[in-house]
């Protein structure tokens, strides 16, 4: 059959129903720019948000560890991808003090450190008080398709000190999102 152009306003299947499948395995289908994709009804792939979980915690919990221990067993949350190449975005937000010290927040997936040694976010009130509301976030590639748990932790760096996370009366927030792959 020979290259053209096909013009129709509505493709459908001789049925009414079913499956149309543009190409075949190995080629691509080109959208020109300028073109909108809408979707009306159910789409896979693209970056779709699959599912949105959240926990909420309102206590203070603090540490003199100087490595990484959990800022809050209550603040935590698991979540089974449905794909293994499928990532989950993890935003926290929360209360963080300090005094006289540097201190570290970091999340973990599972018994993993997603921020490595240094952390993903750090607080350094030098010689006095840092106090307020600290943000961060990670996109991680778990790889699987069981159930894991993500969970702020936090560590002081260097000695005596306290590192907090949260504060009570006020609303620490972890949200995961799994994006399709």
């Amino acid at each position: 059959m020979a290259d053209g152009t096909l013009k129709v306003g509505t493709i459908t299947t001789s049925s009414g129903s079913g499956t149309i499948t543009l190409g075949q395995s190995g080629e691509t289908i080109a959208i020109p720019s300028g073109v909108t994709l809408t979707n009306s009804g159910t789409a896979s792939g693209f970056g779709k948000v699959l599912q949105v979980l959240g926990a909420t915690d309102s206590t203070q919990r603090s540490t003199t560890s100087s490595t990484f221990v959990t800022g809050s067993n209550t603040l935590s949350v698991a979540i089974t991808p449905s794909s293994t190449s499928n990532k989950i975005a993890i935003f926290v937000n929360h209360y963080a003090h300090n005094v006289n010290s540097f201190g570290s927040y970091t999340i973990y997936r599972d018994a993993t450190n997603l921020g490595g040694s240094d952390g993903l976010a750090w607080y350094n009130s030098g010689s006095g008080l840092v106090d307020g509301s600290t943000s961060y976030c990670f996109l991680d590639s778990p790889n699987t398709t069981s159930s894991v748990t993500y969970q702020p932790y936090m560590k002081i760096i260097g000695a005596g000190s306290t590192m907090y996370m949260g504060k009570s009366n006020l609303t620490a927030q972890i949200i995961v999102m799994e994006i399709a792959g």
